[in-house]
């Protein structure tokens, strides 16, 4: 747009609605891009004349800035010393220097999983690096039923469909606390410097502690959206899951079900309770009530055993 233009003269220039011009006057409007025009007549309609290209631009990055660094710094301190963890000396901590060393680790971990892969990403955008070694990892252990599930910021472009296309179970939240992987809740990684993710990564194995990371990222977890879609997140299976589900329900046993999938008896249980976890019931019967009521799977008879094997947790 070159000089002031009525919403008329927009109409005639850009071979649009009435109604779409007016709509997108306002946007601009809002956002101050354009400011109005005083008609010399009252008979004249009201004109808009662009702002400044250079002010629009940094009004809109300012809109979308990340949090001061100071701010990323205490929420991820804050975190960390919100979970009563001991001192870092005392974790049995291993500090992978570099950027690099990480991603080399984090290709060990991942091959190594067998039942649940937890991540918490921080990033707005993902550098081509960073994409480039990550996709083939997610992949990897989706395929082979891994559990996985990404919490993460909304997409900044809205766009619902694209906001984790390897797979899994995605949510987001609108602030969070730390960037963090757990490998099967016995392993954590989170970044040496929040503020600088090239100065590598802490990995901890305490027992404790990685609990405590675990709880934190089912907390949040709990509290997340899914962003492909409106209201409450649906319940999502992985593949090991809905595969176990789907045998109990028809009457297998813990060790049958185990037979016909090819896995033992504890990954089922672990895949089990993991799952009772994760939706916040105690025993199989309430876990089908609650997978039978999102139409997940059919709803048990009102005394019915309910998804068969064991009723409660298994040893792990």
């Amino acid at each position: 747009m070159f000089g002031a233009r009525t919403n008329a003269q927009l109409v005639r220039e850009l071979g649009m609605s009435q109604a779409r011009v007016a709509r997108a006057v306002d946007e601009l409007v809002a956002v101050a891009a354009v400011r109005a025009v005083a008609p010399v007549t009252r008979v004249r309609a009201r004109a808009w004349e662009p702002a400044a290209l250079g002010e629009v631009l940094d009004r809109l990055r300012r809109r979308r800035e990340p949090p001061p660094p100071v701010e990323r710094w205490r929420r991820h301190m804050a975190t960390l010393g919100g979970l009563g963890l001991p001192a870092v000396e005392h974790l049995g901590a291993r500090r992978w220097p570099s950027r690099t060393l990480a991603r080399r680790r984090v290709a060990q971990l991942t091959a190594g999983e067998r039942h649940e892969h937890l991540t918490i990403n921080t990033e707005e955008v993902f550098d081509p690096a960073a994409t480039a070694a990550a996709t083939p990892l997610d992949r990897s252990i989706i395929a082979r039923g891994i559990n996985v599930r990404v919490l993460g910021l909304p997409p900044s472009d809205g766009d619902r469909s694209t906001a984790y296309a390897t797979g899994g179970m995605y949510r987001v939240i609108d602030r969070p606390p730390l960037k963090l992987m757990v490998f099967d809740r016995l392993v954590a990684l989170l970044p040496a410097d929040p503020l600088d993710l090239e100065m590598g990564y802490v990995e901890v194995d305490d027992p404790a502690a990685v609990r405590a990371l675990g709880g934190l990222f089912d907390g949040l977890w709990s509290e997340a959206r899914d962003p492909r879609r409106q209201g409450v997140p649906p319940i999502e299976l992985s593949t090991r899951e809905r595969a176990l589900v789907r045998l109990l329900c028809q009457g297998h046993t813990d060790q049958s079900a185990a037979d016909e999938l090819g896995l033992s008896v504890r990954t089922v249980a672990y895949t089990m309770r993991g799952l009772m976890d994760r939706l916040g019931v105690e025993n199989r019967f309430q876990l089908a009530v609650v997978l039978g009521a999102t139409g997940t799977v059919p709803a048990p008879p009102p005394h019915g055993p309910g998804i068969a094997g064991t009723d409660d947790t298994a040893t792990s």
